[in-house]
């Protein structure tokens, strides 16, 4: 057996839903760069889970059932007032919502391909919504009812802070769901596919995911981002703090990547937004200094900026908390999950890899009395 660490470069299964191939990442066969620029998000969910994008009237069906779904049963609004609030974080609110979702489902446990869909529709429709409940219940006010004239961008920001945001904002929270929303064989779309290969249900497999995202070393990134930013407070800071990392060794969130060499091609598209973002709201510094972090850690350790890197101010500049990045990145994310737990289904063959055995050889075994002190 020829043993390959956290599995890179290994080729697990085929996919037709998102491929990464010399740095550029598509949909289906669509150029991340063309969604990005003219699609909304609700095509590209359509597109990730039928393999092409929606005709007006498969597109406004799509709408209305997503509107049909979004609220939550009053038992998960209940269940997060019995939280320790400021104890928690958002992502294991999520973690465990979405979990707690499936024992309110009466298709929960039903396999079939229709039964399946309508989970993924509920899903969808769903996190949002638990995501800004929790926020809000959290500082002790009552969840925003969604609007069904709202797109799931607007309808998310409404929810989140009880008015509608304006054009720019609605755009740019438009880009960053679709940069997010699927990104090949990564780290929680692969759990999600191991756990639902068994056969476990649709709530299992996007719960799994959603603890695989939790990591910093996923979907944390961007919150960690965000922290580094506030460390360093302006401008004049910048370049003795990320040269201090340097020296000591430290990890700078934001930069590199498993998968691509020459540079995430999501980073662009929410530098732009950032830097629109952070003008309106009065903190172009913010935007200046995530501009000089790049040119430092990019120019000196030829790393360059991720999708999390400019991720954290655009999302601080519309007025999210800190800690709710990655439980936005899972209000994305899902619709990539959904279409490969759907497609997992489809062509299921249980996941099982071997392992290269590093312990002791043979052994006896001995009796207690005979094993000494």
């Amino acid at each position: 057996m020829t043993v390959t660490r956290g599995l890179e470069g290994v080729v697990a299964t085929s996919s037709s839903i998102s491929s990464i191939i010399d740095d550029t990442l598509t949909y289906v066969g669509y150029n991340i760069d063309d969604l990005t620029e003219n699609a909304s998000f609700e095509e590209v969910i359509y597109l990730l889970w039928h393999r092409k994008l929606p005709t007006k009237a498969q597109l406004d069906e799509l709408k209305q059932q997503l509107a049909e779904n979004t609220e939550l049963p009053p038992q998960v609004i209940e269940h997060f007032k019995m939280y320790p609030i400021n104890k928690v974080h958002p992502m294991a609110a999520l973690r465990t919502a979405v979990s707690l979702l499936g024992l309110y489902d009466e298709e929960a446990d039903l396999m079939d391909e229709d039964a399946n869909y309508r989970k993924a529709i509920r899903l969808q429709a769903k996190l949002p919504a638990i995501v800004t409940a929790f926020s809000r219940i959290r500082k002790g006010l009552e969840p925003v009812a969604p609007r069904k004239d709202l797109s799931l961008a607007a309808n998310f920001l409404y929810m989140l802070t009880g008015n509608e945001p304006d054009p720019l904002a609605e755009e740019a929270f438009n880009k960053a769901l679709i940069l997010h929303a699927d990104h090949e064989l990564n780290a929680s779309t692969f759990t999600a596919r191991v756990c639902v290969a068994t056969l476990s249900d649709v709530y299992s497999g996007v719960t799994s995911a959603i603890g695989a995202l939790k990591g910093p070393l996923h979907g944390g990134a961007n919150e960690a981002v965000m922290k580094m930013l506030s460390e360093i407070g302006s401008l004049e800071n910048v370049d003795s703090y990320i040269h201090g990392k340097m020296a000591n060794k430290e990890k700078i969130m934001g930069f590199g990547h498993r998968v691509y060499r020459k540079g995430d091609p999501r980073a662009k598209h929410l530098k732009l937004m950032s830097e629109k973002l952070t003008k309106l709201t009065g903190e172009p510094e913010l935007y200046d200094m995530s501009v000089r972090i790049e040119s430092i850690v990019t120019g000196e350790k030829n790393l360059p900026p991720n999708v999390d890197f400019y991720s954290a101010s655009m999302y601080h500049s519309l007025g999210i908390d800190h800690d709710l990045f990655t439980p936005i990145f899972a209000v994305s994310r899902v619709s990539g999950w959904l279409a490969h737990i759907l497609e997992q289904y489809e062509h299921n063959r249980l996941i099982r890899p071997r392992a290269e055995y590093t312990g002791p050889g043979m052994q006896k075994y001995v009796s207690v009395e005979a094993r000494g002190e």
